[in-house]
């Protein structure tokens, strides 16, 4: 397989340390339109992605497409750089692949269960297997690369 163009971090090799604490912050939990970048918060991401507070040590997607997640920061300049590059993926792969959003100051718990240490992060999720982390900003043909590479998505 061709080498991604970016450093992956396994999700299976991180120890999860998962809080039980439920966030209320934010509502939507139940809305995923597709075609558009959607903002979780701890409610919505155990809802449309995984349930970490009922068996944190094993990964259950719960979604019916592969997604991409973008640990993200307002003050971030590169984050910045990519989200327009998040909101083009989300029409392109409209109905293939779903694009969320996190907001690491204001979803800590999320960011700690995930070990993000630096923004941007993006979490490449296959609808099978294992979650696949990317660091930094890239170039909009690196994301592509990853969306066919690891969420086996044409």
């Amino acid at each position: 397989m061709k080498k991604l163009a970016f450093t992956i971090l396994f999700l299976s090799t991180l120890t999860l340390n998962a809080c039980n604490n439920t966030s209320s912050a934010g509502d939507g939990a139940g809305k995923n339109p597709e075609g558009e970048v959607v903002q979780l918060t701890a409610a919505n991401f155990k809802q449309l992605v995984w349930d970490y507070t009922k068996n944190p040590q094993e990964w259950s997607y719960k979604g019916d497409q592969p997604c991409i997640i973008d640990f993200y920061a307002d003050w971030c300049r590169p984050c910045k750089m990519i989200a327009p590059i998040m909101v083009e993926l989300s029409k392109e792969y409209k109905g293939k692949v779903r694009i969320y959003k996190i907001n690491t100051d204001e979803q800590r718990e999320l960011a700690k269960l995930f070990n993000v240490s630096s923004i941007p992060a993006v979490l490449f999720v296959p609808k099978n297997g294992k979650p696949q982390m990317a660091v930094g900003a890239m170039q909009k043909a690196s994301y592509v690369e990853a969306i066919q590479q690891v969420l086996n998505v044409k």
